[in-house]
């Protein structure tokens, strides 16, 4: 009997997993640009939530995407407290699912089935619609599971009664709401939690007040994976977490409040013929109730998470708090906004250098740089991303080539003798005053990338002409005896370091630039070898 609960269980959450991830995997970028349309208005995010939700499945899924997507500052907090409240209503699809369909479908007929034709798909289809595959199965795998659940239920209720543990009241109530609470922290998923309750009312192991209370508590639950995905964010992690927390509070506190009001007019009616639907119809009112409470409320509700959870994460590096669900694509817009900061920082710096403004670069911001660069890498390095899904593997290539450009101009930027040689005039002091005015250019365009970007390719190109045209003239100058060899090889190395400048800042953008392209073709080859600094400097036309 217990045994038959929790294998029916298990059936469900295992089912449920597929389910989601095939769905994720067939939706791809689809449901990250459909979260992006949600910044348009609240009642565009609450309905993007709620269809995202839906769609795969799983307001955890969603609500951790969301999480990630604030602290990446990929959407604004109101928007974000939208999508937060339309999952919340998407998650009762599920609940409709398990009782319109679930309780009532014959499991040796359909679904059964289902789960081999799901496994065949996903055996012979490959890439994105290999996910259909995974759906299909988890699909069929629910309702084993809710098959198993129907069949322990009945024989529970035929030998426990379980209506003696839970009376009337208030006090009750709150233990069956805790209780409810409590099944979905231990099964890490609200429909599973909800399902299970589901089959128990239906069976008639417990009444239908005493369901209702339990949905209650699971619904409440939910707000512990989101507390769990928030551990080790930044600021705007944990505020969508909060908000998420007193969005599904504030609507059990309204849930227990109309229970009595709903169940006298709709409850009497369903109770005895169909239970299920009556706690369907319950979830679904209260979890409507509490997003038409709230939807008003989101600008007052963001300026006072904002103020209860102000930002103290380092200047730089704050986006990359996306908390510890480390959802991939949260993380990549983390990490690439995050290297168009750091490469907005490090042209400024260059900037200073090359002007006159600074003499060298400061250890201590040399340390800052250098401790982002690392902090953004290591970030990259603890997600994987799949080549069958192109656009987020490319995107994560793109960063870390970035970062690996962007690391190289930061050392090349410590070279201050290098620095001192092209104030002395000369072909090094040309090439400087070339570099300036697109480093200029690129520090207004980096921190919002809107606009045409700046030709950095041809800034990079045309200095690497210059420095090639320049050298025989300063080895000739050497022959002449205008120069000597020391300070021949000191303007040869100041031309070549004004070039690696160049070069690998034109490195970088190109890479994070192509990071947001959809289909973008392969990158461009790295310029031929020529010298020592062969594999920065361009090769000859």
């Amino acid at each position: 009997m217990l045994g038959t609960i929790l294998g029916g269980i298990g059936l469900f959450l295992l089912g449920m997993s597929l389910l989601t991830d095939g769905l994720q995997a067939v939706a791809g970028d689809a449901l990250r640009r459909g979260l992006m349309w949600s910044t348009r208005s609240r009642f565009s995010a609450v309905l993007t939530g709620t269809v995202a939700t839906a769609a795969v499945q799983s307001s955890s899924a969603t609500t951790l995407l969301v999480i990630g997507f604030v602290g990446a500052e990929l959407i604004p907090l109101s928007a974000a407290l939208g999508l937060v409240f339309g999952a919340n209503v998407g998650t009762t699809v599920t609940t409709w699912i398990v009782a319109t369909v679930g309780l009532k479908l014959d499991v040796g007929a359909a679904a059964l089935p289902l789960v081999g034709v799901g496994a065949l798909v996903k055996l012979v289809l490959r890439g994105r619609r290999a996910g259909w595959g995974s759906a299909l199965a988890g699909f069929g795998l629910l309702f084993v599971g809710i098959g198993l659940l129907q069949d322990g239920m009945g024989n529970l209720a035929q030998n426990v009664d379980l209506s003696r543990f839970a009376g009337d009241g208030l006090g009750p109530t709150l233990l069956l709401v805790a209780m409810g609470v409590v099944m979905t922290v231990v099964m890490q998923s609200s429909s599973a939690a909800v399902a299970t309750t589901l089959a128990a009312v239906d069976s008639g192991a417990i009444g239908l007040g005493h369901a209702a209370a339990l949905v209650v508590g699971q619904n409440v639950g939910t707000t512990i994976t989101a507390g769990i995905g928030a551990i080790g964010g930044g600021a705007a992690v944990k505020r969508t977490a909060l908000a998420h927390t007193t969005f599904n509070l504030g609507t059990g506190i309204v849930a227990l409040g109309t229970l009595p009001v709903f169940f006298r007019i709709a409850g009497e009616r369903l109770a005895q013929t169909e239970p299920a639907i009556a706690v369907s119809i319950f979830h679904s009112a209260f979890n409507i109730l509490g997003v038409l409470l709230f939807l008003p409320l989101i600008p007052r509700m963001a300026s006072w998470l904002e103020r209860v959870v102000p930002e103290r994460s380092a200047e730089l590096t704050r986006r990359l708090a996306v908390g510890r669900a480390q959802v991939p694509d949260a993380v990549l817009e983390a990490a690439r906004k995050t290297a168009r900061d750091i490469a907005a920082a490090l042209l400024a710096e260059a900037l200073a250098l090359l002007q006159g403004n600074r003499g060298e670069l400061d250890d201590r911001r040399r340390d800052e740089l250098r401790g982002a660069l690392v902090r953004c890498r290591q970030a990259l390095v603890q997600i994987r991303t799949d080549p069958r899904f192109p656009h987020q593997y490319r995107e994560h290539v793109s960063i870390l080539h970035a970062l690996d450009h962007l690391a190289r101009l930061l050392e090349a930027m410590s070279e201050t003798e290098r620095l001192e040689t092209t104030r002395g005039g000369g072909p090094p002091a040309t090439m400087a005053a070339m570099v300036i005015p697109g480093f200029e250019q690129l520090v207004l365009w980096l921190p919002d990338d809107q606009g045409p970007r700046p030709r950095v390719e041809d800034l990079s190109r045309e200095v690497a002409i210059a420095r090639r045209e320049a050298r025989p003239d300063v080895i000739a100058a050497v022959a002449r005896g205008e120069l000597d060899g020391e300070a021949a090889e000191a303007q040869l190395e100041a031309m070549r370091w004004v070039d690696r400048l160049g070069y690998h800042t034109w490195r970088a953008i190109h890479h994070l630039e192509r990071a947001l392209i959809d289909d973008a073709p392969p990158p461009a080859p790295a310029p031929e070898s020529e010298q020592q600094r062969g594999d920065e400097a361009h090769a000859a036309a």
